[in-house]
């Protein structure tokens, strides 16, 4: 692996490469033809809106989970969004109309406060429920929309026998990092609770959450899921999927650098310039130990062993899923790389602290290096806080 590479860019930084983005996009459009389903960026997952002229080129557009979320999409896409919150706000509700082409309330109280003010709207606007078929595979709770208890999305028992009048539309989203099988099972739960209500609409959105681009994902049999759907569904006009990891799987690091080595009780730990608390906050809150590039799962004859330590005061701000063992002693200065850090990561990262944020920046499909922002400054900081 070779990380001398990473030595000519800023530390920290975010680094997209244009040609791994380029390749997932052409996938999920070879889905999206195939089907005859329309495909969409979450950018909850994946807003990197330096290339949404590149995603917009290959995906139907893109959904929104606030206001700002759909201005971005409106402004950097050109595109009106799909947008679903679970509480909508009366200050917003207007603006939020104006940049989108489909909302999704959370149930049906908000939909029923909000329904005159849409009706009554300018622009067509179609709308939808989101619903809980009660059923997900995925294992961690932070994550589980369809966990019991869960404050998304309706139930079958509360919803009435025929969709309510100006609701063209169901929502379900219950995936995370899944692969087409667990649509497959999702799909029976979510037909068993309302197939009456399907037969009756003109959209139906799958959420997103589907692991699509990863190494090893059964396309065709997502393909021909989607097409059977379809088929028994005549009556809807369009299907929708919203992966936001799908598009930015794989297709960029962060790039860190060791400021300082410690030892406690025989623990090697490197003391690095990003914070996991801060600018990896997936690591500690679900939590996974990310890839690094270079390094390996330590065994019994590893010799150089490091727990990586970030910058804030936390205590707990290390990867406290294992060690990391280096073919080489680790010393100050080095670069540590971390692998798969666009989606999610960026779009979720604080301030705390007062903590400086990586750069961003993309290898575009030449080879050619662009800084886009560099988001540490006290103004960002201040800003932040009123």
């Amino acid at each position: 692996m070779n990380i001398a590479k990473y030595d000519q860019y800023p530390s920290p930084c975010y680094i997209m490469f244009e040609e791994a983005l380029e390749a997932n996009l052409q996938l999920l459009n070879l889905v999206q033809e195939s089907a005859g389903v329309s495909i969409i960026c979450a950018l909850k997952g994946f807003a990197f809106w330096r290339t949404f002229t590149l995603v917009g080129h290959y995906l139907k557009g893109a959904t929104a989970s606030s206001l700002n979320e759909a201005r971005l999409i409106s402004e950097e896409m050109g595109k009106e969004a799909h947008t679903y919150a679970p509480v909508y706000f009366e200050d917003e509700i207007n603006d939020i109309l104006l940049y989108s082409s489909h909302i999704t309330f959370n149930s049906l109280s908000q939909w029923q406060k909000y329904k005159e003010q849409i009706e009554k709207f300018p622009k067509l606007v179609s709308v939808g429920l989101r619903v809980n078929p009660e059923y997900s595979e995925v294992e961690v709770d932070l994550y589980n929309p369809a966990r019991p208890g869960s404050r998304l999305g309706i139930l079958s028992a509360e919803m009435p026998e025929n969709l309510p009048e100006g609701i063209e539309g169901l929502h379900f989203h219950v995936l995370c990092e899944n692969d087409s099988y667990a649509l497959e099972h999702a799909l029976q739960h979510f037909e068993e609770r309302f197939a009456p209500l399907i037969k009756q609409c003109k959209w139906i959105n799958m959420g997103g959450g589907h692991h699509i681009t990863k190494e090893g994902y059964n396309v065709p049999h997502l393909i021909n899921l989607l097409q059977d759907f379809k088929m028994r569904y005549p009556n809807v006009e369009e299907v929708i999927l919203e992966p936001g990891e799908a598009v930015g799987w794989q297709t960029g690091v962060l790039t860190s650098t060791v400021e300082d080595i410690i030892e406690n009780k025989g623990i090697k730990i490197a003391m690095l310039n990003i914070s996991f608390a801060c600018h990896l906050p997936d690591c500690l809150e679900m939590p996974y130990k990310p890839m690094i590039l270079g390094a390996m799962e330590p065994t019994e004859e590893s010799e150089f062993v490091y727990r990586l330590g970030g910058s804030s005061c936390l205590a707990g701000d290390f990867i406290g899923m294992g060690d990391f063992a280096f073919p080489e002693p680790l010393e100050i200065g080095d670069k540590i790389i971390f692998d798969d850090m666009i989606h999610y990561t960026m779009v979720k990262t604080t301030f705390f602290n007062g903590v400086k944020h990586p750069a961003i920046g993309m290898v575009t499909r030449k080879g050619e290096f662009i800084l886009f922002a560099e988001p540490g400054s006290y103004e960002d900081y201040r800003g932040k806080l009123g």
